[in-house]
């Protein structure tokens, strides 16, 4: 098998951890899909005064979850959610079923997904991609209230 060709690390920042902040934000979601947030993140990174260092994104549900995904075509929402779908169900006869049938596939979801997100910050700026942004991912039938938790830490 072939191997593609390592270059070395660029240093883009170095020095002490100087700031820190961090911040809740609440969600209202509609049901299942995604919500993207990543203006939310921009606007608590830009007022935290960070330049350089790193954004955590923290999910404080079990059957909601976070992702870093493409924010251009929402066709590759829909394929995702159809792809969820297929993983997990809903009315596959799983054990864990008090809160209704989309609850334990809700769970598996999130299994599989994130509950949270590092970001490296370069520049005051999210070291996210052309085509990335930040997504919660709804895994319930209903709507919900869904609790994020972001720090900030860096110069």
């Amino acid at each position: 098998m072939k191997q593609g060709k390592i270059g070395p690390v660029e240093t883009m920042a170095a020095g002490p951890v100087e700031r820190h902040a961090s911040g809740r934000l609440t969600i209202a979601t509609a049901g299942p899909g995604f919500t993207d947030f990543t203006a939310a993140v921009v606007a608590f990174v830009r007022g935290s005064g960070v330049r350089d260092g790193l954004v955590t994104v923290f999910c404080r549900h079990t059957s909601a979850s976070l992702t870093i995904q493409e924010n251009a075509d929402p066709d590759v929402q829909t394929d995702l959610m159809a792809a969820l779908d297929g993983f997990a169900p809903r009315h596959a006869g799983y054990v864990h079923g008090a809160e209704g049938p989309d609850d334990m596939p809700a769970h598996i979801r999130t299994l599989i997904t994130d509950s949270a997100l590092t970001v490296p910050l370069i520049d005051g700026r999210l070291a996210l991609g052309t085509w990335q942004g930040i997504y919660l991912i709804e895994h319930r039938d209903r709507p919900h209230r869904r609790e994020i938790v972001l720090s900030v830490i860096g110069a």
